[in-house]
């Protein structure tokens, strides 16, 4: 008898730490999370009530994902300005090396990669995985708008990534003759150079 009740205390014990890890991982979140969270979902209000002239707002998740790499990838052009004028380093980048213009490109956002590029962006920046650059992204998407934005910016159509492929090159493989056509067209970059990374 004294055996088990020996282990229904052992258990009941294992229960209740359990339960407290639970609740105490519910009720602290992360530091940061909360503004993550908004960036991504694009809550201009929630934004406004939590920023403060001391708030730091390039916190980062697992990824090194900061608020305003969240905002640039999900087309919240509102929250990205607010960000930045809060002070966000726009050039922060992820553990791939991936910027917030670099993600804003890939989803064919070309408001922000306008509004980034405007403020200072880096134009050519390559990630560290395939050494790809926002112009690299846009064309084998196909994002045509966007790939106007950054060659007006004066991004560097010439730029190969790791494996030797332009952003002409990309856009071809991915089906997109009239991108392919207009990058290849021409030899030098886009327009005035700013902004190189």
């Amino acid at each position: 008898m004294n055996i088990l009740l020996r282990i229904l205390a052992l258990v009941a014990i294992a229960i209740l730490v359990a339960f407290a890890a639970f609740h105490h991982s519910d009720s602290t979140p992360e530091p940061g999370a909360e503004l993550l969270d908004i960036a991504e979902q694009g809550d201009l209000s929630a934004l406004d009530a939590l920023l403060k002239p001391s708030s730091e707002v390039d916190v980062r998740d697992s990824c090194d994902w900061t608020p305003l790499m969240k905002a640039a990838l999900y087309g919240h052009s509102e929250i990205a300005g607010r960000l930045l004028d809060a002070g966000a380093q726009i050039d922060a980048r992820d553990k791939g090396g991936y910027t917030a213009m670099m993600l804003a490109a890939s989803n064919n956002h070309a408001g922000i990669v306008e509004m980034l590029l405007t403020r200072g962006a880096m134009v050519d920046h390559q990630e560290q995985t395939q050494g790809w650059t926002a112009l690299i992204w846009a064309a084998g998407k196909g994002h045509a708008e966007t790939v106007e934005t950054l060659l007006r910016h004066g991004a560097d159509r010439t730029l190969k990534d790791f494996a030797g492929r332009s952003a002409a090159d990309h856009a071809r493989e991915g089906g997109h003759g009239a991108i392919s056509e207009q990058l290849a067209g021409s030899s030098h970059s886009g327009g005035p150079s700013q902004g190189r990374g």
